[in-house]
C-alpha cells in the first residue's frame, strides 16, 4: 500500500518520526545525566529537546494519518496501524505532561519521579517504533507499489519505463 502523503516521490510520515524520537530519548538521556550530577544545563536542554519532540511528534502523527485512513479495515495491517498510533498518542500524552510540570517550575531539572515516566514513554516509544518497522518491512505500508531492486529513481516520472522493461 502506497503512502498517501509524500514529497519527491519519498513518504512523508517516515521522514518526520526520526526527530521526535532522537529528541524525546536524548531527553531522557540528559534528564537521566543531569539527575546523577552531570552539569546543571542538560536539564534546560531535555525540558527542550522535549518541547522540541512534541512538536515534531505532532507533525508526524498528522502525516501518519494520511496512511491510516488509507489502509483497508479489517485487515492486521489496520489493527497494527491502530495501536502504533495509540502507543505515540500515549507517548505524547505522557512526554507533554512532564514538559507542563517543569514548565513554570523553578528548575527545568526533571528528578526520580518525572523520570521514571520519562522512562516508560521511551518503552512505548520503542514498541510502537518496533510497531511501524512491522507496518513498513512486513506488511508494506508505505511502500511504493513498484518498489523492487531495480526501481527507478522516485524523481523520474511514474509513466517512465525501466531499462530494458515495457510498462
Amino acid at each position: 500500500m502506497e503512502s498517501r502523503l509524500k514529497v519527491l516521490g519519498h513518504p512523508v510520515h517516515p521522514m518526520l518520526v526520526m526527530f521526535p524520537v532522537a529528541l524525546l530519548v536524548t531527553a531522557v538521556l540528559f534528564d537521566v545525566v543531569d539527575t546523577v550530577g552531570g552539569p546543571d544545563f542538560l536539564g534546560e536542554v531535555a525540558y527542550w529537546n522535549i518541547a522540541v519532540g512534541l512538536i515534531g511528534g505532532l507533525l508526524a502523527a498528522a502525516a501518519g494519518a494520511f496512511d491510516l485512513l488509507a489502509i483497508p479495515t479489517g485487515t492486521r495491517a489496520k489493527r497494527v496501524a491502530l495501536t502504533h498510533a495509540a502507543a505515540n498518542v500515549a507517548v505524547i500524552l505522557l512526554f507533554a505532561a512532564i514538559w507542563v510540570v517543569r514548565l513554570n517550575a523553578d528548575s527545568r531539572a526533571a528528578g526520580g519521579a518525572l523520570i521514571a515516566i520519562e522512562v516508560v514513554a521511551v518503552a512505548i516509544l520503542g514498541i510502537s517504533a518496533w510497531l511501524g518497522g512491522e507496518l513498513v518491512d512486513r506488511l508494506g505500508v508505505g511502500v511504493d507499489r513498484d518498489a523492487d531492486l531495480n526501481a527507478p529513481s522516485s524523481l523520474r516520472s511514474p509513466a517512465s519505463t525501466r531499462v530494458g522493461e515495457a510498462r
